[in-house]
């Protein structure tokens, strides 16, 4: 499994070295987007809307918009020395809690944890010690350029690494539109469905649950795979030197006929008003 950080958890004196891997993975079927002409692949190009032209990586900087249009720009040295800063410090728990004390809507993402070397009896010590006191240690740590919040825990035996959201970044309940305040709900509807809630009352198996649309989405690609309902991307064409050289030739005749100056038209000689009495 893939090692995504290493470092340090601490709780009191003991320190605990252990590497970090993403506990879950996407399995969303990812689908390509087309030119319906010739079905080539579209192309994301960044753009510089005043230059009009396409910008590399090495072109880019990042900045942080302040205000309309008004950005305070950022170094990638001082981001990378921000961020070696708080990836040097050890996570520390910072308190024990009930793992119900928390709402379901601050879970973020989960990281399993494996001891690093030298690490494993204190990888048990905190483990035992989680599961003996049914309780789970808050922490901060730097994942990502990002300092966040988390929580660790067991998990069938392993440590996890919970990551949590900050109280600002849940948006407030208040937000919400149209929500009713009190409903007058007669009794026998109320006892109608708590019936029904007994009657599919099981204990959790997530083994019982399916994604029947990635399922239905694969077995329709394999179909139509089968069925040779297939195609191939056009080549980009390959430019010729011959026409590139008649089309360069012609762009210059015709810079050359705009820049070149106009012939001066001949002045009218004026008739002088004694000539005109004397005829």
């Amino acid at each position: 499994m893939h090692t995504m950080w290493k470092g340090t958890i601490s709780f009191g004196l003991v320190n605990i070295p252990v590497k970090m891997h993403a506990a879950t993975e996407n399995k969303d079927v990812s689908l390509r987007q087309l030119h319906k002409e010739c079905k080539s692949p579209i192309k994301y190009e960044k753009v510089c809307p005043v230059c009009e032209k396409e910008v590399g990586n090495d072109d880019i900087v990042k900045a942080y918009e302040y205000a309309k249009n008004k950005f305070v720009i950022l170094d990638e040295e001082d981001l990378a020395e921000l961020k070696k800063e708080q990836e040097d410090k050890a996570v520390e728990i910072m308190d024990f809690v009930k793992l119900e004390d928390i709402d379901p809507i601050y879970f973020e993402k989960s990281y399993y944890l494996s001891p690093n070397e030298g690490g494993s009896n204190a990888y048990g010590l905190l483990r035992a010690a989680l599961e003996e006191t049914g309780k789970i240690g808050v922490a901060k740590m730097m994942i990502r350029s990002k300092e966040q919040l988390a929580v660790i825990r067991i998990y069938k035996n392993t440590l996890v690494v919970e990551t949590i959201h900050y109280p600002d970044e849940v948006r407030d309940v208040k937000e919400v539109p149209n929500v009713p305040e009190n409903v007058e709900t007669a009794k026998k509807e109320i006892d109608t469905a708590k019936m029904l809630i007994d009657q599919l009352t099981t204990e959790f198996d997530p083994e019982k649950y399916k994604d029947e649309y990635r399922t239905a989405l694969l077995e329709l690609i394999e179909e139509k795979k089968n069925q040779d309902q297939t195609t191939t991307a056009t080549d980009k064409p390959k430019p010729d030197n011959v026409t590139d050289l008649m089309e360069a030739l012609q762009a210059s005749l015709d810079r050359a006929k705009k820049d070149k100056p106009k012939p001066k038209q001949p002045k009218k000689r004026k008739t002088t008003t004694a000539k005109k009495k004397a005829l």
